[in-house]
């Protein structure tokens, strides 16, 4: 049951937006409406995908929980293996290699508290990731994306 990038691409944007179009997600990974379904229905089968629900949001919005991650690798000249397992996850929407204490910061974007905690529990027992510290965004004052 392995994946490839444009699996991960399609469970990407339906986590992101369950009710996408076919039309629209096939355009966004540059397949066709037909070649996106059978992809989808393929995940469904195999479990990959069990389900679609309603997330009810916080009153007055559909606010998500950003956080950082900072991560220390054990080896950062050969810890390809922790960006490539940080890359499968759809929540991490960027990954910067940095200078200091850590050495990668991932920002995170997630529907809960609770996810961004298995997300981090999931990075913490990689191998070759040696400490990790998560901050949380209590709000945003400055957003140009």
């Amino acid at each position: 049951m392995q994946r490839d990038d444009i699996d991960r691409q399609i469970l990407a944007e339906l986590t992101t937006n369950a009710r996408i179009s076919l039309v629209t997600l096939g355009e966004r990974v540059r397949l066709s409406r037909n070649a996106v379904r059978l992809r989808v229905e393929r995940m469904e089968r195999e479990g990959v995908i069990q389900g679609y629900t309603v997330v009810r949001g916080r009153p007055g919005g559909d606010e998500r929980v950003a956080a950082m991650l900072f991560v220390y690798r054990a080896d950062r000249m050969r810890g390809a293996e922790v960006l490539a397992e940080l890359a499968k996850i759809p929540e991490v929407k960027t990954c910067d290699i940095l200078t200091g204490d850590f050495d990668l910061l991932a920002r995170v974007d997630a529907r809960s508290i609770e996810r961004v905690q298995e997300i981090w529990e999931f990075v913490s027992r990689l191998p070759g990731v040696h400490n990790t510290v998560t901050s949380i965004s209590l709000s945003t004052t400055i957003d140009r994306a």
